[in-house]
This record gives structure tokens, sequence and C-alpha cells, in this order.
């Protein structure tokens, strides 16, 4: 499968909010309610608005399309959000739809987002075709915990961090 990236735009804002809903009901629906699927479809203008301002920055935010030109992954990153954070850069997010799944487009995503040093990211506990992912990208768990907030109906996440040292192996 051949993919094009880019960098996106303000101006991606819909589609990008679009096909975000659509990995998360590809991806999530053993871990999430219908309910918060239902809240999200409900919620898409607002998230638009948000996407725009966020897309509105030169940091990553790596838009992947298909042959046919649909939006079919993202990625974001920048500088850590937490006060502790095992590494200056985040990989905040990446999503594909499910039709590319096993194709390389999540790799050629984190490259693209965060290359091959040394980030860290937040994964969903019980993810395992997620956690499978990561650990093949050289990230590993380090032990700290978290806990979505209530709309994301208080999901337990655990940090995964790829340190200079498994950067450098791969």
């Amino acid at each position: 499968m051949d993919f094009r990236l880019r960098q996106a735009t303000p101006e991606d804002a819909d589609a990008v909010v679009l096909m975000q809903t659509l990995a998360h009901e590809g991806c999530y629906p053993h871990l999430l309610s219908p309910a918060f699927f239902e809240r999200r479809r409900a919620g898409i203008p607002e998230r638009v608005e948000r996407r725009r301002a966020f897309l509105d920055t030169r940091e990553p935010r790596i838009l992947a399309f298909d042959a046919d030109n649909q939006l079919v992954g993202y990625a974001d990153a920048g500088p850590g959000r937490e006060d502790d954070a095992p590494e200056a850069l985040e990989l905040y997010s990446i999503y594909t739809l499910r039709r590319t799944y096993g194709s390389g487009l999540g790799a050629a995503l984190v490259r693209a987002a965060v290359g091959s040093g040394p980030t860290y990211l937040w994964v969903l506990e019980n993810n395992p075709r997620a956690l499978a992912f990561y650990l093949k990208q050289g990230f590993r768990p380090d032990g700290k915990r978290n806990t979505l907030p209530p709309e994301w109906e208080a999901l337990p996440e655990l940090r995964l961090v790829r340190r200079a040292k498994e950067a450098t192996e791969r």
C-alpha cells in the first residue's frame, strides 16, 4: 500500500477529526461504551474547532493519505507535557484506519512525527495491538501509570519510553 505523508494545516481539521473518530471506533470498541462513541460523534463540530487551533503549528502534525487521496492516518508530537517527562519529546497520538494495519504506515508515521530518537508516549493499558506495535518501535514501559479523565471513561493507561540506547539498537 502506498502512502503520501504531509504536515497538516488548520484546513485539515474536519478530515482529521472524522478520521480519528473512525479510528477510535475501529480500535476501541472493546474498551469504551457505545455511549462514548455517540458523544464523540455528537461533539464533532466542537472537536473540529479545537483541532483547527492545534493544527496551526510547525510541530509535527503528520497526515497520511492513500493512493485514492483518502486520509488514513495521523500522528502528532511535541514537547513532553508533564513535569516528570522521561524524554523531551512526546508522541501525543497516532491513529490509522483498520484497513492499513500491517502495511507499515504506523511505523512511517512514528518516523515522520518523532524520528528514531528518544521519546515517550501514553497507551491504553488493555490495547494489546498498540502495545505490540510500540514494543516493535523500541518503546518500553517505564512503570508509570495514569487514568484518563471521565469523558474517556477513566481508562487506565501506561507510559512507554524509547531511550537513546533503544533508539540506536533498532
